[in-house]
């Protein structure tokens, strides 16, 4: 039995000190705000509940296999819904497309949309569901230390699909820039432009159009709640309210940590803080990777997001809207290419209280805004407060309803508060973009270069950003570590 500690309790980290604390060693989590869940944390004020980090319950059967790996069901510690429709894409002034809860309604909707657009559909959704079933059962489970892990019988196959960006298959098959959108949508939950995005990561369609949205009931935050419970059921200790200030390393070997100032000693340490921070907690020379490297890297947006309690409830959104009434591409290179506050933003709006009633108070709604922006941008009251008025115009004339006079309260979170709140490296809002050379083994690595046992997990390495890669990059480290044992 060893004695382990793990910097963070985002996703990655509960589920790496689960796996290990399954495998019978002592495993403590330290972590720096006052509840576990990292980023996947909530925000409560007059009777609201809004979700501050991740929103969309995408891959639920990556959660049936975490909680089955501890002979458990999803059941046991949330309760999940299917949304119909599963989201809603604004292009214009009430005009919408309604994203449905199974594939034949998508297709119908895409027919009343383009005429004819259901049969590239089909195509399209079955390479998507083939990717999907060889990177989920197979490749993101891999650590990440050789380029060989993508060479399979099935992968060789694919190749192209490596080569080629989401963009040029999408356009292959879609001349309607409405559908095209939508169906390059979910790779923004990789972090990186459709254009930079492989095309193997369409698995992503099949993720949003075959298997669906779901919402656990009040909110993500009961994942986090779930796991935490899991995790204390298996011996782990959560410690919080504690600023991790270094990693302790002698004769080139991770022994513990400094934790507001006390030394907590331990045979191997794992963070689950952002990997930028976690470096800058080491002395330099056991640092595996410079400050130019961390500049050169494509890094997943931040966000300008805005937690709203309304005095009524609203019409013509669904639970989850996006408003893509303006140019997609601008707002991406204003993320990308020449990174800058957009001049006209792309945003999401997020409505949890249409369908679960414990986040507002009757006859009222919680009403979350997101913008996506470049990380590192100077992040101002007034910046903020400008484009709170943009979208608030926007929202009120898409959805042709009055919203602003119903306002009863308005918090924001952005690019300040994601750096102060999480150590974000640049404020970003979920990790490292996966692009093309930065997919796979060509990601900071699980197992540190420098530091015998000393170990990284979490959306800056593998397998990637989001909640879903984040349960497995636990779950990949955690047999590094301690190689699983049958009982």
């Amino acid at each position: 039995m060893k004695k382990i500690i793990v910097i963070g309790s985002g996703f990655s980290s509960i589920s790496v000190a689960s796996y290990l604390a399954k495998e019978g060693h002592e495993v403590a989590v330290y972590e720096k705000n006052s509840t576990p869940g990292g980023r996947a944390r909530q925000f409560k004020k007059d009777g609201f509940t809004f979700d501050i980090g991740p929103s969309w319950y995408w891959m639920p059967g990556v959660f049936d296999s975490y909680f089955g790996d501890f002979g458990k069901k999803v059941s046991e510690y949330y309760t999940l819904e299917k949304l119909d429709p599963g989201y809603e894409v604004y292009f214009d002034k009430q005009e919408s497309i309604k994203i449905g809860d199974t594939l034949e309604k998508i297709y119908v909707a895409f027919e009343k949309e383009e005429a004819g657009s259901s049969i590239p559909l089909k195509r399209f959704i079955k390479k998507a569901e083939d990717n999907y079933n060889i990177a989920i059962k197979d490749l993101v489970y891999r650590p990440g230390i050789s380029p060989l892990e993508l060479v399979t019988p099935a992968t060789v196959k694919k190749v192209g699909y490596f080569l080629s960006t989401i963009k040029r298959e999408v356009m292959k098959e879609f001349n309607n820039p409405r559908l095209a959108q939508i169906l390059q949508f979910p790779v923004l939950f990789l972090g990186a432009k459709p254009s930079q995005t492989p095309a193997f990561y369409n698995f992503m369609n099949f993720a949003d159009f075959g298997l669906g949205t779901w919402h656990p009931d009040k909110g993500m935050y009961s994942v986090v709640e779930g796991m935490v419970r899991l995790a204390k059921g298996l011996g782990v200790e959560f410690h919080t309210n504690q600023t991790v200030e270094k990693i302790l390393v002698e004769e080139g070997k991770a022994v513990g940590i400094v934790a507001n100032q006390e030394i907590i000693n331990a045979d191997i340490v794992i963070s689950g803080a952002d990997y930028h921070h976690s470096e800058s907690l080491l002395e330099s020379k056991y640092r595996a990777y410079s400050e130019k490297y961390w500049d050169k890297k494509t890094f997943a947006p931040s966000s300008l997001l805005f937690f709203i309690g309304l005095d009524k409830k609203v019409k013509n959104v669904s639970h989850h809207t996006l408003f893509f009434d303006v140019d997609f591409d601008a707002h991406a290179a204003d993320i990308y290419d020449n990174p800058k506050w957009p001049e006209s933003p792309l945003f999401y709006g997020n409505f949890p209280s249409m369908t679960d009633s414990s986040m507002a108070p009757e006859g009222k709604e919680a009403c979350f805004l997101l913008i996506p922006i470049a990380p590192g941008l100077e992040d101002t009251p007034e910046m903020r407060e400008k484009y709170f008025n943009i979208i608030i115009d926007r929202l009120e004339h898409l959805t042709d309803q009055s919203v602003r006079d119903a306002i009863l309260f308005s918090e924001s979170f952005c690019v300040n508060d994601f750096v102060e709140e999480y150590n974000s490296y640049k404020g970003n809002a979920y990790g490292m973009a996966n692009t093309l050379l930065q997919t796979a083994f060509l990601r900071p690595k699980l197992k540190s270069k420098k530091v015998k046992d000393l170990y990284f997990t979490g959306q800056l390495t593998v397998p990637g950003p989001g909640v879903p890669p984040s349960l497995i990059s636990g779950k990949i480290v955690a047999n590094l570590v301690s190689p699983p044992t049958t009982k």
